[in-house]
């Protein structure tokens, strides 16, 4: 197997250092396969929490611990991992998140005790950031410099496409037969990932330059923070409004509960869109998309709360606001540029903002609600952190323009 510099910072290549189109399509559907089994063992679990309750005796409220001990794993193990692991090969270190992602999984399934169950969904997600981070590197690596948000965009497709399939897929089946029978099938794609990963992606060299020290440079960089502040606060709204979908759906739109399942599919087919038009207007203009998303998401969000009594609205807004995740790629890509030589912490790291934004977005959300605003209002709150998200990118804007590199919006 053939070695290149994937483990290099991501810069333009010639057409003869770059690997066949074959070679591109068999590493990014292999890193597209772990995004899949990761985004449907982080989500999978909240159409089964009242099934993990009644097996460990625990409330409903108590079995959601374990969504935040995940989360908690994905925040922490980030950067940790990715400082640890300065000095690994890019491939190895794939593999090994992989490994590991599957073992948490696996043991989930058969975990005797809650807070044995808990405590693995821990080790569970502190792969995922760091898996994605390295996974979207390695693929801008292997393409020309101006198709490499389409590149991240793939890899990310993993993850877009558990929301509209694999979740619903192993919830359904974790229903009927056995909720443990969803965590056995994450870890099965898990280990199916690190076959695939074995095979196609190529081998790389370390840089002689890297080093933890060089990786914790990532964060003396301005530039960095305010990227990550960008996803944590502008991009918290459509966890705002999705953590809450169900309730509006039933309680708003007075539609059945069998409704529900049908609002997940369309923000599914929402995200995955977004993914795909994200990922090529990205290409075409970096800060534009991240810019223009913010402005995006603060008119389907208001819309969003003001329409979600009418059903076909409401449907149409939960579609629209999925389609926000077309930052998704761009954000990445933007952490690769203003990271320099400490990409790899950087890249992991905007996975931990968006749990960040995830448990923003929630806990705000349901602030408003308990406040007598009801389920709609939560498309106000999302609409306010984009607008607030506006004036982090503005700073990041105008730093940019500072130092005289900014590209034409």
């Amino acid at each position: 197997m053939s070695q290149i510099a994937i483990n290099e910072p991501v810069e333009i290549q010639s057409a003869a250092e770059l690997p066949s189109a074959t070679t591109v399509a068999l590493v990014q559907l292999a890193l597209a396969c772990g995004g899949f089994g990761i985004g449907t063992g982080e989500f999978a679990i909240m159409g089964l929490l009242p099934n993990v309750a009644e097996t460990f005796s625990v409330t409903t409220p108590q079995a959601g611990y374990v969504i935040s001990a995940y989360a908690l794993g994905v925040v922490i193990g980030a950067p940790v991992i990715a400082v640890l692991a300065a000095k690994m090969a890019r491939r190895t270190l794939l593999l090994t998140l992989m490994l590991v992602f599957a073992a948490g999984n696996i043991l989930s399934a058969v975990a005797p005790t809650f807070e044995t169950f808990t405590l693995l969904r821990f080790v569970s997600g502190l792969p995922h950031g760091a898996y994605f981070g390295v996974a979207a590197l390695v693929a801008a690596s292997m393409v020309p410099v101006h198709r490499r948000a389409r590149a991240v965009g793939r890899v990310m497709l993993g993850l877009t496409v558990a929301t509209l399939l694999g979740t619903p897929a192993t919830t359904l089946f974790g229903q009927s037969l056995d909720w443990q029978v969803a965590f056995l099938t994450v870890g099965v794609v898990g280990l199916l990932t690190v076959a695939l990963i074995w095979f196609h992606v190529p081998k790389d060299r370390v840089s002689e330059e890297a080093s933890f020290l060089r990786e914790l440079g990532a964060f003396r960089r301005p530039q960095v923070w305010l990227t990550l502040g960008i996803a944590a606060v502008g991009y918290g709204g459509m966890f705002a409004m999705f953590s809450y979908i169900a309730s509006t759906t039933t309680e708003v739109a007075m539609l059945p509960e069998t409704a529900v399942p049908i609002m997940l599919v369309l923000f599914g087919v929402g995200m995955n869109a977004g993914n795909f038009i994200g990922s090529w207007l990205a290409d075409k203009s970096l800060l534009g998309t991240i810019g223009g998303s913010l402005v995006y998401n603060i008119v389907v969000l208001t819309t969003f709360s003001l329409t979600a009594a009418n059903p076909y609205m409401l449907g149409l807004s939960v579609f629209l606001v999925g389609c926000g995740f077309a930052a998704g790629p761009a954000l990445q890509t933007r952490l690769m540029d203003v990271a320099a030589d400490a990409q790899t912490l950087a890249a992991a790291s905007n996975h931990s903002a968006f749990n960040v934004a995830n448990a923003l977005g929630a806990w705000l959300g349901g602030l408003v609600i308990a406040w007598g605003y009801g389920f709609a209002a939560t498309g106000y709150v999302g609409a306010a952190l984009s607008f607030l998200g506006l004036f982090v990118f503005a700073a990041s804007l105008r730093l940019e323009r500072r130092s005289g590199r900014v590209e034409a919006l």
